[in-house]
């Protein structure tokens, strides 16, 4: 099944689905234009539907209907598109469908949807036996159109973006994290040992790589095993497939989503990559089960800054409803800014700045996760926000000269001016905040122990 990088997301479903709702909703999420094809008719014809079935019949108006959907589908830029119930019954119109749409079925039980419809003037929602027998002959239409089924926005990003809950793998090559290898074996036709997230281990990998141009990498690990496999999968060959199976936390959450591929130089972190995203990301949180305390409270800091961005606490949800929370927020972000140029994806680096200056400081032997947790303590006290309980953290022993000199060498530093991504509330995020330096340099110096 292909994304929605480049695709229409197209909603489909009986009437009183709530196609129109989700539609604006997911448009809000991800900054695509919203088309409510029935509402399109209406402002076409000067006409309301019910007025269209009166005065022309449903013959006349699923000839309009096809026309405005039809046009609607071959728009170049992609939208999010509300079909109406029985639009999915044109041939022509299933056809586009498969050709420029991610098709989503929202689905309703009937009884729901007759309680939603049945005072309204929908022409087909005046009989109850009527409205059951068009249910069931449309139901079969629907379950060959859709590409994925829905019941919420989370559901849409998720598999706008290719992610899926305990689904299996299958690829011609596994680049794989040999210890986790270990604790959890996938059997594949040919199995490479990751190794380091640097050129010295893409190059090997490249060397031993015996797939064509069809075939499809398998990244099985954490976040450096899934960055450098995406990597390895965007220059072989100038590019063949490949999947994202992150087995970690930050993997799961946030390091295995969103396309960035790369490795680290001497001189810094993903200094060389490539936006190349996965056909598919196969998260089965069963296999954090294994994983050992430090790396969870890496991936929890991840937790925090997503639901500090979505401005709920995901990190107080049960495990699996966590990971799923955070991976569809940062699908729709990823979505609305897939090669990062329109500046939405900024909010990702919410406590990145800070915590990036404290890794290079330590030589990188202080962990990602507890240097981004850090971060984000230093981004909320800038922000008046109170840091939640969860990330706990503590000074750390650094040289503090060294942090400063790479806060001030931080990607985001615009004209000599430090540019921060802050907080005016939970769930408000501002990028490109200036403060004084004085203001900066103090909140880095409270991370750091004396």
């Amino acid at each position: 099944m292909a994304t929605a990088l480049d695709r229409h997301i197209a909603l489909i479903g009986f009437m009183g689905a709530g196609k129109t709702t989700l539609g604006w909703h997911l448009a809000d999420r991800i900054g695509r234009p919203f088309l409510d094809l029935d509402q399109e008719i209406e402002r076409a014809v000067k006409k309301t539907i019910p007025q269209l079935f009166e005065e022309r019949g449903e013959v006349e108006f699923r000839l309009i209907e096809a026309e405005r959907t039809l046009a609607a589908l071959k728009l170049g830029r992609p939208a999010i598109l509300a079909l109406g119930g029985g639009a999915i019954e044109t041939p022509s119109i299933r056809q586009a469908l498969r050709e420029h749409a991610l098709t989503v079925l929202v689905e309703v039980e009937v009884d729901e949807a007759w309680e939603r419809v049945a005072r309204t003037a929908r022409p087909l929602a005046q009989d109850a036996d009527d409205f059951q027998a068009l249910y069931e002959r449309r139901r079969s239409l629907y379950e060959e159109a859709a590409d994925v089924r829905a019941r919420d926005a989370d559901d849409v990003m998720l598999a706008a973006l290719g992610i899926e809950f305990g689904g299996e793998p299958d690829g011609d090559a596994l680049i794989a994290d040999e210890r986790v290898l270990e604790l959890h074996p996938l059997e594949l036709p040919a199995t490479y040992v990751a190794g380091s997230k640097t050129l010295a281990s893409a190059e090997r990998l490249w060397d031993e790589l015996r797939i064509g141009r069809d075939g499809t990498i398998v990244g099985y690990g954490g976040g450096s095993t899934t960055d450098l496999a995406g990597f390895v999968a965007a220059a072989y060959m100038r590019g063949v497939r490949w999947i994202s199976v992150p087995t970690t936390l930050v993997g799961q959450v946030d390091a295995g989503i969103g396309g960035k591929t790369g490795v680290d130089l001497p001189n810094g972190k993903n200094l060389v990559g490539a936006f190349h995203y996965p056909d598919r990301v196969v998260i089965d949180p069963a296999l954090l089960g294994t994983l050992p305390a430090e790396e969870r409270r890496n991936g929890m800091a991840e937790v925090v800054k997503t639901g500090l961005l979505a401005g709920q606490p995901f990190w107080e949800l049960p495990e699996e409803q966590m990971v799923r929370a955070c991976a569809a927020f940062k699908a729709g972000v990823c979505l609305a800014d897939p090669l990062e140029r329109l500046g939405r994806r900024e909010i990702l680096n919410l406590g990145h700045t800070f915590g990036h200056a404290l890794e290079a400081a330590s030589d990188y032997r202080l962990a990602h996760g507890e240097a981004v947790a850090l971060g984000l303590t230093a981004a909320l006290r800038l922000s008046g926000i109170q840091p939640p309980e969860v990330l706990d953290t503590q000074p750390v022993r650094v040289d503090r000269e060294r942090a400063w000199a790479a806060l001030r060498r931080d990607k985001k530093v615009t004209d000599g001016r430090i540019r921060l991504v802050l907080l005016e509330a939970p769930g408000r995020p501002v990028i490109g905040a200036e403060l004084p330096e004085a203001d900066v340099r103090a909140a880095l110096d409270e991370l750091i122990a004396r």
